[in-house]
């Protein structure tokens, strides 16, 4: 399975893990599956580090890469098709975070399964997305 982690999952996983449900914990344990980080996922650590709405223990923003590489998972490439593509998302009610947007239509567009405890999740199924808690 390939796996792609929301930002919030991905923080989780490399500090504090427990905060992750037990399905998602056994999925990045399995050595099987592949886990993927979109670089958007960065942008937005970093950008709401830089405005305060963020702290990492321990850590910049700058050595999340770092951490990523040594957890040895990947790094998508962040494709322009993607990202002009992106208005093909509908608007779901109370989700317009454009961070978590993009994350869910990278995993739509890449088939990727999306690891998040976000609770708009189930209304983007219907477009393909797969989930994981």
């Amino acid at each position: 399975m390939r796996l792609l982690l929301d930002t919030c999952s991905m923080l989780w996983a490399l500090q504090t893990p427990e905060k992750l449900g037990a399905k998602a914990r056994r999925a990045l344990q399995n050595g099987e599956n592949s886990i993927h980080i979109s670089p958007v996922s960065f942008w937005e650590i970093s950008l709401k580090s830089s405005i305060g709405k963020l702290r990492i223990e321990g850590a910049a923003p700058e050595d999340l890469p770092g951490f990523v590489a040594r957890a040895g998972w990947h790094v998508l490439e962040f494709h322009a098709m993607t990202a002009a593509s992106f208005h093909g998302l509908p608007l779901v009610p109370g989700h317009k975070d454009p961070f978590d947007r993009m994350l869910i239509w990278t995993a739509i567009r890449e088939k990727l399964v999306f690891v998040s405890k976000d609770r708009a999740l189930p209304e983007y199924g219907k477009l393909g997305l797969m989930t994981c808690h």
